[in-house]
């Protein structure tokens, strides 16, 4: 074999392995979805510091919970705003976030709900319990050190929202930094007068 032939089955070998690892970092933790299933959904600080999600030690966790907390606004705005404050870490939520929430869920009190399994226009976005919803990461979520944002998929929305997280570094901790799912989604079916 010549140097030349030698040259070329080493560069073939070579471009291969970088190749493979390519696909395998590109496929690696992207796209990824985890799933959280709650018996209840907390209706106060302590039983959300309860729940085994509640160390905040993945993005994903975070991001389950705040769902999950933000369903209980319809019944006790106060208690929501305190959990939501749990899962901000060392922020609070400010008074342009608590409007922002009042005026998204005023009379609207299902969008929390269109996260989890089950909730459809159909059933009036009524989840079945036990209550579990899926987070999804895209090949974007990561890109900036400290920083995530997630998916989660409503049953009526055609495409996933997000929610935006921080990492503490000295904790790694995963805290809440902003809801960006609250928009429309479509009416229940008892309040659509196309339906």
């Amino acid at each position: 074999m010549s140097l030349f032939d030698s040259l070329k089955v080493f560069l073939r070998r070579e471009t291969s392995k970088v190749v493979n690892d390519a696909v395998k970092t590109v496929g690696k933790g992207r796209n990824h979805t985890e799933k959280f299933t709650f018996k209840t959904l907390p209706t106060s600080v302590a039983e959300l510091q309860a729940l085994p999600e509640a160390s905040l030690d993945s993005a994903f966790k975070t991001t389950a919970l705040t769902l999950a907390v933000l369903c209980h606004y319809e019944q006790d705005p106060d208690a929501t705003i305190a959990m939501l404050n749990f899962l901000k870490g060392p922020a609070e939520v400010s008074p342009f976030e608590k409007q922002f929430i009042k005026e998204r869920l005023t009379d609207k009190f299902y969008i929390p709900r269109s996260y989890f399994q089950g909730a459809t226009p159909q059933n009036g976005y009524q989840p079945t319990a036990p209550y579990t919803i899926a987070v999804e990461e895209n090949p974007y979520s990561f890109d900036n050190e400290n920083w995530a944002t997630l998916y989660v998929r409503s049953g009526g929305a055609d495409n996933p929202r997000g929610i935006k997280l921080r990492k503490k570094p000295s904790t790694g901790q995963w805290f809440l930094n902003d809801i960006q799912c609250l928009s429309d989604i479509r009416l229940p079916a008892q309040k659509d007068p196309w339906a």
